[in-house]
């Protein structure tokens, strides 16, 4: 079952203060990205978050679960609604986050 596009814009208002957050779609789900780096999927209307040192210290009793089969485990935020622990949670992972790397031009 597939993310409700409704649900992902919430999850991405709630986060609105942790930096410019947008998403796009990947593989019939939703990656989140913050100030250009991707921090987090959205599966089955389900928020994960990578998992960080910093996430760690901030809440070391987060459930952790592979957002998908087949894929490495990410913390699983249940409670969406809390807009200051997810922004402050958000922001303080995004800061362990390497940029992403430039893309190369494609030859012709």
């Amino acid at each position: 079952m597939a993310s409700n596009p409704e649900f992902v814009e919430y999850v991405a208002d709630q986060l609105r203060d942790a930096g410019n957050i947008t998403y796009r779609k990947m593989f019939g789900e939703y990656g989140m990205y913050c100030d250009g780096k991707i921090f987090a999927l959205i599966c089955e209307n389900q928020l994960f978050i990578k998992i960080t040192d910093a996430g760690r210290r901030l809440a070391p009793n987060l459930e952790i679960a592979p957002p998908y089969d087949g894929a490495k485990d990410y913390f699983l935020i249940e409670n969406i609604d809390d807009r200051e622990f997810i922004t402050s949670f958000v922001m303080e992972t995004c800061k362990e986050l390497p940029m992403p790397k430039t893309k190369k031009p494609k030859r012709k």
